[in-house]
C-alpha cells in the first residue's frame, strides 16, 4: 500500500492560522511531516526608521493574545541598546503583569484549546453526577465545585445543548474517537473545570489590567520604567490584584492539577510509549529575579535529550534562515542583520505544499544550528537537572505522585504536565514578588522610571529583550542608527516550535514530534490535534499577512506632529 498524505488546514484552537500535512504508510504511522505558517508578518518592516521609543507600543500588536509580553521585550531591547537601567519596582511590576499573563494563558491552553483532544464533551451527558463526585475524590481531597447537586446542573447544560443541536465551539469534535480513554464521569469532571476556567481567566484579565492599564494591548510600559505609580501606591489596587491569584491558586490546587493527574493516569501508555517526543533539543534563558538572589527559571541548553550535560545559553548562538520559508534572504543571519523580505513561491498544482523548497512563512530559527524545543517542557526540565529551588520541589512532587520520570515529561501529554505545574509555581511565587514590592514602598522606594534624556544617549545602538513567556522563549532584536530604528527582528517562541525544515532538511520541533505517531482513524487524525496543541501554537506571533498575488492592499501616511 502506498503512503497516504493527510492535510488539516487550518489547525483550529489555535491563535493565528497554521497548516500541518502529514504522511502516513501502511500502517497508519506518520513518517514525514510538514508544519506551514499560512501568514506573513510585516511588524519589523513597519518599524524601520521609526523612533526606538515608539517600537514597543507597534511591536505588542504582533499578536492579540501575547501582547505584553511582546511590548515588554520591544522596550527592554530599547533600554539593552541605550544601556538604561531598571528601578526595581519597575521590574517588579513587569514581573507581577507577566507571571499572571503565565497562568492565564495556560489555564487557557489546557481547558479551552487542549482539553477536548481528551475529552469527549457528548459522553460527559452519560455520567452519574454522584459517582463523579466520588471520582473526583481520587486525586483531592477536597476538589473544586464537586457537589453532586453542581455537577448534575453542569450534565444538564451539556445535555440541553447537545440535544438542542447548540453545540457551538463543540461542534466539530471527533466525539466518539477510539482515541479517547476518559470514563463519562471523567468527562463530565473535566467539563465542569471548562466551564469554570472561563470565570477563572476573566478574572486574570482583571488582574493584569490593575498594573497594565488594559488588556489586551496594555499601555504602562515606557523605555526606562513603568507608569502604574498611582496602582503601585495604592494599597486597594495591589489587595484586588492578590485577591484574583489567590482564587486562582485555588482553582490550581483543586482542579487544575488533579484533572491533569487523572489525564497523566488514563492517558499514562502514551506517555512511556513516548507519544509526541521531538529530538530533544532544549533550551531556556532563566530569569525573573526575586528576594536577595532568587530567580524563578534558570537557563540553560539541552541536546538530544542529555540530561548528564547543560550548557550555559549565549544569544550569539542563535541564527534565523529561510531555505524553506517564503522569504528572499535563505542563509542563516544573525537576528540583528535578518531581513524580512517576502518571497513566496506557491503550493503544488493539487494545493498541497511543496515537500521541497519554501512551504511556510514561519522562519526557521537555530541555536548552534539545531532546532530547538522552547516553553514549559524545557524550563520545567533544565530547571530540575540544575537543582532550582523553586523548581525542583514540584516537579519531583509531581512526578512522585504520578510515576512518571523526567523523560516522560518529553512527549505530548508531557508538555501538558510540565505547564500544568509551571502555572502552579507562577501563581504560588507571585506573593513573592507582591512582598518585594510591599517592602520596597515600606522603605519609601517608589522609584518606577529611570530618567534620561534623549538626545544625549547615543545615536548608533544595538539590543535585545530575551524573556521567557508562557510559550517558550522570545526575543526582540533592535539596531538603531541615526536615532532610527535601521532593523528590527522578532524571534519568538511559536517561530522556534513552528520552525519547517532547513537547508540540511533537519524538521522543526512540531513536524519531529509528529513522526512516528500511530493514526487510529486517518479520516479523523486525533493524534495529530493533540501532539500540535501540547506546544500552544501561537502563530500570529510567527506570521501576519500579504496578499498573494502580489497586490497592494492599503497604504497609510501618518503625519508626524511635534509639539513643544
Amino acid at each position: 500500500m502506498a503512503s497516504k498524505k493527510i492535510v488539516i488546514d487550518p489547525i483550529t484552537r489555535i491563535e493565528g492560522h497554521l497548516r500541518i500535512e502529514v504522511e502516513v504508510d501502511e500502517n497508519n504511522v506518520v513518517t514525514e511531516a510538514w508544519a506551514s505558517g499560512q501568514l506573513f508578518r510585516g511588524i519589523e518592516t513597519i518599524l524601520q526608521g521609526r523612533d526606538p521609543r515608539d517600537a514597543g507600543l507597534i511591536a505588542q500588536r504582533i499578536c492579540g493574545v501575547c501582547t505584553n509580553v511582546h511590548y515588554r521585550s520591544s522596550i527592554s531591547a530599547v533600554e539593552d541598546a541605550y544601556g538604561i537601567g531598571l528601578p526595581k519596582n519597575a521590574e517588579i511590576i513587569r514581573n507581577l503583569v507577566t507571571l499572571a499573563l503565565f497562568v492565564q494563558d495556560h489555564l487557557i491552553h489546557y481547558y479551552h484549546l487542549h482539553s477536548l483532544d481528551y475529552v469527549d464533551v457528548v459522553s460527559a451527558i452519560e455520567a452519574d453526577p454522584a459517582e463523579a463526585a466520588e471520582t473526583a475524590k481520587v486525586y483531592h481531597e477536597h476538589p473544586y465545585r464537586n457537589s453532586r447537586g453542581h455537577l448534575s446542573a453542569v450534565k444538564e447544560k451539556l445535555t440541553s445543548f447537545i440535544k438542542a443541536g447548540r453545540l457551538g465551539l463543540f461542534s466539530n469534535g471527533y466525539w466518539g474517537h477510539s482515541a479517547y480513554k476518559f470514563s463519562a464521569e471523567e468527562n463530565l469532571i473535566h467539563m465542569n473545570h471548562y466551564l469554570e476556567a472561563l470565570r477563572i481567566q476573566r478574572e486574570l484579565s482583571k488582574a493584569i489590567a490593575i498594573f497594565s492599564g488594559k488588556t489586551p494591548h496594555p499601555q504602562n510600559l515606557v523605555v526606562g520604567g513603568v507608569t502604574s505609580v498611582a496602582d503601585m501606591l495604592n494599597p486597594q489596587r495591589l489587595n484586588d490584584f492578590m485577591f484574583i491569584v489567590k482564587d486562582t491558586r485555588d482553582f490550581i490546587e483543586r482542579a487544575y492539577i488533579p484533572d491533569m493527574k487523572m489525564t497523566v493516569k488514563a492517558y499514562g501508555e502514551e506517555i512511556k510509549a513516548g507519544h509526541g517526543r521531538g529530538s530533544g533539543n532544549f533550551f531556556a534563558v532563566g530569569g525573573y529575579r526575586f528576594g536577595k538572589a532568587e530567580q524563578l527559571f534558570e537557563g540553560g541548553v539541552i541536546t538530544a535529550h542529555d540530561f548528564e550535560n547543560i550548557e550555559a545559553f549565549d544569544d550569539k548562538y542563535i541564527t534565523e534562515e529561510a531555505s524553506r520559508s517564503w522569504y528572499a534572504d535563505e542563509a542563516p543571519t544573525s537576528p540583528y542583520d535578518e531581513t524580512t523580505e517576502p518571497f513566496y513561491t506557491d503550493l503544488n498544482e493539487d494545493g498541497s505544499l511543496k515537500s521541497e523548497g519554501k512551504y511556510s512563512w514561519v522562519k526557521a530559527p537555530r541555536y548552534k544550528g539545531k532546532p530547538m524545543e522552547v516553553g514549559p517542557l524545557a524550563r520545567m526540565t533544565i530547571g530540575y537537572l540544575k537543582g532550582s529551588k523553586v523548581i525542583k520541589p514540584y516537579m519531583q512532587n509531581f512526578m512522585d505522585e504520578t510515576g512518571l520520570e523526567l523523560i516522560d515529561f518529553s512527549t505530548t501529554l508531557g508538555r501538558n504536565a510540565a505547564r500544568a505545574v509551571e502555572a502552579q509555581i507562577c501563581c504560588d511565587y507571585i506573593f513573592d514578588f507582591c512582598s518585594d514590592l510591599i517592602e520596597n514602598i515600606k522603605y519609601y522606594d517608589e522609584e518606577t522610571w529611570t530618567k534620561y534624556v534623549f538626545e544625549e544617549l547615543p545615536k548608533e545602538a544595538k539590543g535585545r529583550g530575551i524573556f521567557e513567556v508562557p510559550r517558550g522563549v522570545l526575543a526582540h532584536f533592535v539596531r538603531i542608527e541615526d536615532a532610527k530604528i535601521a532593523n528590527y527582528q522578532a524571534v519568538v517562541p511559536t517561530t522556534w516550535n513552528a520552525s519547517p525544515k532547513d537547508a540540511q532538511g533537519v524538521r522543526g520541533p512540531y513536524e519531529e514530534s509528529l513522526v512516528g505517531i500511530t493514526l487510529s482513524d486517518t479520516s479523523a487524525p486525533l493524534e495529530v490535534l493533540r501532539v500540535v496543541h501540547s506546544f500552544d501554537p501561537c502563530l500570529a506571533c510567527a506570521v501576519h499577512v500579504i496578499d498573494a498575488k502580489g497586490r497592494e492592499l492599503s497604504r497609510y501616511k501618518i503625519n508626524a506632529v511635534c509639539s513643544v
